[in-house]
């Protein structure tokens, strides 16, 4: 008699049906299948050298978000402490790596397009930006006293046909007012601003009089002597020379949205800006990522930029990528934009007068741009 048939029967003399009977033991079943597929998991995640190439990949990727303690119950907090020096360490020895600075920018008959190209990877999209006249690029800092100011505004207010953001600054918690930059700006061939003095080394990115690009770790007073006329503070330098120095993705420093900047042999600039922290649409990409698509356009010279967050590409008075940022578009103090007119562009001194070693930078924006 069938499961079916002895049913009725069952409930008329109130005994058990053989059916619950089945369907309990199929749940035990597969209770215990998902227990020993978790328990295989987590074997291969702590103790497969796959596995664990995997599990610092997701540390250093939650390092670069706003949840860097997170990483601590991946890799523990010593682990976490090690690794996050090791990279400082690791991006400070990129930077000294000698640029023969072998580009030839030819102003003479120079090319001003600027167009803007999507790029796709297996888990990211995003777009490049070609600047085929370097000298076009300049610095541009917030105009907001005490805060930062979103790169559309900064487009917009400049009269820039495009834009990207720029170099790093002090943000508390990942929630900072974007006001306070850390490391040095120049502009237009002037110090604006520089958290240490003339002799102390800082990375930086950014370009010379001759429109070179110019990125590494140099002392303040190196780059007034190289003729570098607008620079941001940011690393690690990841292409010298035409190689690159990211040997593989475990060392890619983890998935997140991404701003690069490089350099072709023949002056072309190229911003790629990145998007993630999207699933279904961008996750990010790793430095290795962005180095191996840089490579492939020819570049001799590439840098990091900030990332996450901040990641944002404005062209033509549109914001063509997608931020990461459920609130928006960040306060920032620099952006790298580009004009038809570069040499009319005057960038003042925001913070000059400003007593910056006092300067909070956890209060919130007071004004929307």
């Amino acid at each position: 008699m069938s499961d079916l048939q002895s049913y009725p029967l069952a409930r008329q003399t109130g005994a058990k049906p053989v059916i619950k009977r089945k369907r309990k033991s199929k749940l035990g079943l597969l209770a215990l299948c998902f227990v020993l597929l978790g328990g295989l998991f987590l074997g291969w995640f702590y103790f497969t050298p796959s596995g664990t190439n995997w599990r610092y990949m997701l540390a250093d990727t939650i390092i670069t978000s706003q949840h860097r303690d997170y990483a601590k119950y991946l890799i523990g907090q010593s682990e976490l402490d090690r690794r996050t020096a090791d990279y400082a360490k690791q991006f400070d020895n990129m930077g000294l790596v000698k640029d023969d600075h072998d580009v030839s920018p030819d102003t003479s008959t120079a090319n001003n397009a600027v167009t803007v190209e999507p790029v796709t990877g297996k888990n990211f999209k995003g777009y490049m930006m070609f600047v085929h006249n370097p000298k076009m690029i300049r610095v541009v800092t917030t105009s907001l006293q005490g805060q930062g100011e979103q790169i559309l505004s900064m487009v917009q207010r400049t009269g820039a046909i495009a834009g990207v953001n720029g170099g790093a600054f002090d943000d508390p918690n990942y929630d900072g007012n974007g006001f306070r930059p850390i490391g040095v700006v120049m502009s237009g061939g002037k110090l604006l601003y520089s958290d240490g003095g003339m002799e102390d080394p800082v990375n930086v990115v950014g370009l010379d009089r001759d429109g070179v690009m110019v990125a590494g770790r140099y002392k303040p007073s190196e780059l007034v002597k190289m003729g570098v006329e607008d620079a941001v503070t940011f690393q690690p330098k990841f292409i010298v020379n035409g190689k690159g120095l990211i040997k593989n993705e475990a060392d890619g420093w983890g998935i997140a949205p991404r701003t690069c900047m490089a350099q072709t042999k023949d002056g072309t600039i190229i911003f790629l800006v990145i998007d993630g922290r999207q699933p279904g649409y961008s996750i990010g990409a790793t430095l290795y990522e962005a180095q191996q698509l840089l490579l492939a356009q020819g570049a001799v010279t590439a840098a990091n930029l900030d990332g996450g967050s901040s990641s944002v590409l404005v062209k033509d008075n549109e914001v063509v990528n997608k931020p990461s940022s459920s609130y928006g578009m960040r306060y920032l103090p620099t952006a790298f934009l580009v004009f038809d007119h570069p040499e009319a562009v005057n960038v003042p001194n925001i913070w000059s007068g400003v007593d910056m070693s006092h300067f909070n930078s956890s209060i919130k924006p007071f004004a929307s741009n």
